[in-house]
C-alpha cells in the first residue's frame, strides 16, 4: 500500500526516541497518520509543526497498518505566524479542530482546500473574519451546515439577526425577539459579507463552537481542543 499526496501537518507527536506518529490532513485521502522515522531529530522537527504544507508519501504492507510516512517540506507556514500570538493560536485551533473532527482516512476535498485557504489568509488583516467562515465551512462538509439565508419563522432575507440553536437557521430580529435570550446572536458580516469587528468575531465563535459541541465533539464525548479555547480567549483580549 502507498500513496503520495499534497498535506498540511495537523500534529506530530514523539514515538520512542526520534521518531514521530505525524497526522495530517492530505488533500486526496483525507485525515491520516504514519510513523516519521526520525521525526523529533534535527533534520525534520522544523517541517513537521501544525499547519505546515508537505509533501507526504505514505507506505504499508497492509492498508489497516499505521504505515511509516515521509513528509517533504513545501510550506513553511508555522514559521510565518511564530512572530504573532494570534495568528499562531489560529494555526494550532484549526489544525486541533481538524484532528478532533474530521474522520480518519476518508477524503474531505472541501475540508482541506477550506485549511489551506485558511493558511494563505493569515497574510492578512481580516483573517479573523475568514477564521469564522473556516469553522461554518467546516461544519458544512461534516454535514451540519447552517443556513443563514433567510428568516425561518417568516422566509424574509432581511433583518436577520438570530440563529435558532434548534435548527441551525436564521431568525429576524423581529421575528426573534420574543425569544431572544434563547438564540444565539447571527454576527452582521455573515449576512452582509464584509470584515467583522472585534464583538462580531467572538459573536461568530460562539455561534461555532456551539454547533461543533452539539453535533460534532458531544456525541463522540470529545472536549472542545484546548487551542481552540485559546484563541477564543485570545481575540477576546
Amino acid at each position: 500500500m502507498e500513496w503520495t499526496d499534497d498535506a498540511i501537518v495537523l500534529s506530530a507527536r514523539r514515538h520512542g526516541e526520534s521518531g514521530a506518529v505525524v497526522h495530517v490532513l492530505s488533500a486526496g485521502h483525507g485525515r491520516h497518520a504514519g510513523l516519521v522515522h526520525g521525526g523529533f531529530g534535527k533534520a525534520h522537527r522544523g517541517a513537521l509543526l501544525p499547519g505546515n504544507r508537505v509533501r507526504v508519501r505514505w507506505r504499508a504492507r497492509l492498508a489497516e497498518q499505521l504505515g511509516t510516512m515521509t513528509c517533504e517540506l513545501v510550506d513553511a507556514v508555522a514559521a510565518r505566524a511564530m512572530d504573532d500570538p494570534a495568528r499562531l493560536a489560529a494555526v494550532s485551533s484549526a489544525c486541533a479542530l481538524c484532528e478532533a473532527t474530521l474522520p480518519e482516512r476518508q477524503p474531505h476535498g472541501p475540508a482541506f482546500l477550506a485549511l489551506a485557504a485558511l493558511l494563505d489568509a493569515l497574510e492578512s488583516e481580516s483573517w479573523p473574519t475568514v477564521y469564522v467562515h473556516w469553522e461554518l465551512a467546516l461544519l458544512r462538509d461534516l454535514g451540519y451546515g447552517l443556513d443563514l439565508g433567510s428568516c425561518a419563522a417568516t422566509g424574509a432575507n432581511d433583518g436577520l439577526a438570530f440563529v435558532s440553536p434548534r435548527s441551525g437557521r436564521a431568525v429576524s430580529a423581529s421575528a426573534g425577539e420574543p425569544w431572544r435570550d434563547k438564540l444565539l446572536a447571527l454576527p452582521r458580516f455573515l449576512v452582509t459579507g464584509g470584515e467583522g469587528d472585534a464583538g462580531e468575531i467572538a459573536q461568530g465563535l460562539v455561534l461555532t463552537g456551539f454547533f461543533l459541541e452539539r453535533h460534532v465533539l458531544g456525541p463522540n464525548a470529545l472536549p472542545m481542543p484546548a487551542a481552540r479555547s485559546r484563541l477564543v480567549d485570545r481575540l477576546r483580549s
